[in-house]
């Protein structure tokens, strides 16, 4: 079993909410750039959470991750997005090519058919 999967939830759980805050502080760390050095932003972060839960709507996910509405975040902080960011998040993505069903796979394994109460009972 891999470390991570032994990680306990609530660490977990705060590392993320960490990383979130993060982001939302550094605003000038621009979507197109996370994605051109990780192949994830946070829109992506939106939509793992909407995955986890999809009873939280794509919207409200992102919501959370950006901390207001993604539409007004992108208008005070996103710029337009240069040839060179573009190029890099396309041979970024590529990287991420095959990775789903390998990430599956592992989600699929760290969430067994008894999830743990933070998963069952959201806000514990």
């Amino acid at each position: 079993m891999d470390e991570l999967d032994r990680l306990d939830d609530a660490i977990a759980a705060k590392a993320f909410r960490r990383l979130v805050r993060h982001l939302r502080h550094r605003h000038d760390a621009e979507n197109i750039d996370l994605m051109g050095l990780s192949g994830f932003c946070r829109n992506c972060l939106g939509d793992w959470i909407h995955e986890a839960d999809p009873s939280i709507a794509k919207g409200d996910a992102r919501r959370i991750v950006y901390g207001m509405e993604q539409s007004a975040w992108k208008a005070k902080y996103q710029s337009e997005a240069t040839p060179e960011q573009l190029a890099r998040m396309e041979a970024s993505l590529k990287k991420n090519e095959g990775r789903d069903d390998d990430l599956d796979e592992a989600l699929d394994e760290s969430f067994p058919a008894s999830d743990p109460p933070a998963m069952t009972e959201p806000g514990r």
